[in-house]
This record gives structure tokens, C-alpha cells and sequence, in this order.
């Protein structure tokens, strides 16, 4: 009886192996006929008997896959098939399909990635772009890059919930983009340029075009992944749950600078400058050279009425920077500030002419006082508000060949 059920189960065992060498057979004919729904019938019957089948009729199998579903498109399943055939033969130390499998798998990850790229930056459909961008990250699980760029395209697309939901995947794999730059200076231009690889890099020196080759790391995407899905969270209207993504990620790193000002940028969006200004003041602590740190402090006082305050943040802003066009500006724009109280006054007093005058005479200083900051703003970066504010501040200073001068330049720009 056992000698029988031996034999019994054998002959199972061998009809299996057969059925299974039948289908793809008849598959891989499917192939070269181009009947690729054929193929994948095929498969699909041979795909309940592979997992105990000789190795290789598996490699066999997951390479057939592939093949039919790349042709018929259907790039998810047939990367899934390719990855999973690299990964046994690999294991079993065969490379029988690899060869051909990889430049079927690469030449799909270059067909996906170039129609991301190519909707995102048409601008046409973000969500298509996302959706393009993502599957290049399945179908090369490595590239971790394509899966930060499918959350910024639904970001655009202003699909949050999937935004949302590739920031979060990032964090937690821990990515944060930092990559090689291959810099070298171009001797035409005189600007330095990423070259993309070592090996063009090195090319481009050898050939006298290029001078100065050097390595640099790009930033990291961390902050920006944690900022981003917090200022999402705000969209959402969860600001808490915003506070709390940006203050774990502060916790990591309590002295991150960027991390910090992401956080202060959060409070804008809440509109809490109270939260913005203890943040900026953090923030000089660390780099208390950053003229931009106190160029914001000036905007948090002047919003809040702090004036003169406003004013030494500027003045500070300045004295790192002399070339800073905005905050000469708003420096002008605080002095110009008691412009208004005066203002005020002159209307009251349309028919005391005396009292009018003398207001007058006080707007004229206060006009004085903040004409080398405008004039300054205006020789740095020079726009229609500036030319409209000299134009008008000119006149009534008196000052009639400015006046003119200015004027014309205002028609000239509207």
C-alpha cells in the first residue's frame, strides 16, 4: 500500500512539472507571435503550480512575466516580475534571464521617468506627472529621489492626501536627498557647473574646457520633507497636528537652522508673528551674521507697531549687508511710517493755516530723513514702488528737476 501511494504521488508531482513546462512553452510562442493576453493566460495558470517548481523553470516564469506585461504596458506588474527574478537568481547564483531582463526593466524606468519629467515640466498635469514620477520609484525602488519628486508634482497638483502620503513614506525611510556634485568652473563663462557624473566631469577637464573639478554634497531634503508636510497639515487645517510634525522634528535636532525657520514660516501661515519673532530671535543666536534674520525681525515689529525697533533690526540688516535693497526700503518705509499721524493732523486743520504750515514744514523732514534710504533701495534694485515714492516725495520736497526726472521714468514703467 505505502509503494502504491508512492507511485501515486509521483505521477502528481511529474504532471505538475510537465503542465507547468507546457504553459511556458505556450507562453513564450504567445510572445514571439505578439499575443501577449495569450502569454499572460498562459501564465497566469502556470503561476499556481511555480512555487514548487525547479528553479529554473521559476527564473523562466518571472522573465516571461515581465516581457508579456511590459509589452502590454502594464509597467507595475512586469517591474515587479523583473525585480523579483534579479532577486532569485541572484540568490541561487544564475544569471540564465538577468541579462535580458535589466535593459527590458531600464529601458521602462527611462520610458516612465521621462514622461514625469516631461508632464511636470509642461505644467499641464501635475497629478499625471505625481503618478508618472512614483511608478519610476516602483519600478527602481533605489532611486528614493523619484519618490520625493512624485509628492512635490501632487503638491502642485494640490492633492494633498497623496502629497501627504509620499512626504510621510520619505521621512520614515529616512531619505534625504544628498548627492555628489561633480563641479568644475567653465572657462568661457567663468561659472561653476554640475557635470553630472565623475566620469563626464573628468572629461570635460581633460578636454581644457572645464578648470577646478570639485566634489560637493548637495543640501539635505530633511527639513524641507518635515516642513512640507507640516505646512500641508496647516492646508488641511490641522494646525496642531502641524506644530506637533514640525516640534518632532526639532526635537531630533533643536539646533537645525533650516529646521527652525520652516518652523517660523509655519507661524506666518498661522499669521502668529508673536511665535514668528521668538523664533527669529532663536534663529540669530545660531547665526547671528545672517542679515535675513534680522531683516524679518524688522518686519515682526514693525507689524506690531514696534517702530524704532523695526528700525535697529534694519539698520542691522544693512550693516551685514550694504547691498540690501529691501531692507533699505523698508527702513524708509518706517520712517515714513509717522507720515500718517502728520497726515491725520493736516486734515484736521484745513483752515487753521498756521498750525497747517508748521505740519507741513514736519512732513518735509520726515520726507528728508527717509529719501537716502529710498534713493538708496532705488539705485540697488529699482521698481515702479520705488520710482512711484521718489516721484512723489520729489514734489513735495520741491525738488522740480527730480520731480520731472522720476515722473517720466514712472509713465515709462506703467
Amino acid at each position: 500500500m505505502k509503494k502504491q501511494i508512492l507511485a501515486l504521488s509521483l505521477g502528481v508531482a511529474s504532471l505538475g512539472a510537465f503542465a507547468q513546462k507546457a504553459e511556458l512553452k505556450a507562453a513564450e510562442k504567445a510572445i514571439k507571435n505578439q499575443d501577449f493576453n495569450g502569454a499572460i493566460s498562459s501564465l497566469s495558470a502556470a503561476e499556481k503550480l511555480i512555487e514548487n517548481a525547479d528553479d529554473k523553470y521559476k527564473s523562466k516564469f518571472y522573465f516571461l512575466k515581465g516581457q508579456a506585461h511590459a509589452s502590454k504596458m502594464d509597467y507595475k506588474t512586469a517591474a515587479d516580475a523583473f525585480n523579483t527574478l534579479l532577486a532569485f537568481e541572484e540568490k541561487t547564483g544564475s544569471n540564465k534571464y538577468s541579462g535580458d531582463a535589466a535593459p527590458i526593466l531600464n529601458k521602462m524606468i527611462q520610458d516612465v521617468s521621462n514622461k514625469a519629467i516631461q508632464l511636470y515640466n509642461e505644467g499641464s498635469d501635475y497629478k499625471a506627472a505625481g503618478e508618472n514620477f512614483y511608478l519610476t520609484y516602483q519600478l527602481s525602488p533605489r532611486d528614493t529621489s523619484f519618490a520625493y519628486n512624485a509628492a512635490v508634482a501632487y503638491t502642485q497638483a494640490k492633492d494633498y492626501e497623496k502629497a501627504l502620503q509620499y512626504y510621510k513614506e520619505l521621512k520614515d525611510i529616512g531619505y534625504t536627498g544628498i548627492e555628489t556634485q561633480y563641479l568644475a568652473t567653465n572657462k568661457l563663462t567663468g561659472k561653476v557647473e554640475n557635470l553630472g557624473s565623475k566620469s563626464q566631469r573628468d572629461l570635460m577637464v581633460k578636454s581644457k574646457q572645464y578648470i577646478k573639478p570639485e566634489d560637493q554634497k548637495s543640501e539635505s531634503k530633511a527639513s524641507t520633507i518635515i516642513k512640507n508636510i507640516a505646512l500641508i497639515l496647516k492646508e488641511q487645517g490641522k494646525n496642531e497636528e502641524a506644530i506637533a510634525a514640525m516640534a518632532e522634528a526639532r526635537k531630533s535636532n533643536p539646533k537645525d537652522l533650516n529646521l527652525i525657520l520652516n518652523e517660523a514660516q509655519l507661524y506666518i501661515e498661522m499669521k502668529r508673528m508673536d511665535k514668528f519673532g521668538e523664533l527669529m530671535q532663536e534663529a540669530i543666536s545660531l547665526d547671528p551674521n545672517n542679515p535675513t534674520l534680522y531683516y524679518n525681525l524688522g518686519v515682526v515689529n514693525f507689524n506690531q507697531g514696534r517702530i524704532d525697533d523695526a528700525k535697529k533690526y534694519y539698520e542691522k540688516a544693512i550693516e551685514l549687508k550694504p547691498d540690501y535693497a529691501d531692507a533699505y526700503m523698508n527702513l524708509a518705509v518706517s520712517v515714513l511710517d509717522k507720515d500718517k499721524a502728520i497726515v491725520e493732523e493736516m486734515n484736521k486743520n484745513l483752515s487753521n493755516f498756521k498750525k497747517y504750515d508748521e505740519l507741513a514744514l514736519k512732513q518735509k523732514e520726515v520726507y528728508k530723513e527717509a529719501l537716502p534710504y529710498l534713493e538708496k533701495a532705488d539705485s540697488l534694485s529699482r521698481s515702479i514702488d520705488t520710482v512711484k515714492t521718489l516721484m512723489n516725495i520729489y514734489e513735495v520736497l520741491e525738488m522740480s528737476d527730480k520731480a520731472t526726472e522720476y515722473r517720466n521714468l514712472y509713465k515709462e514703467m506703467r
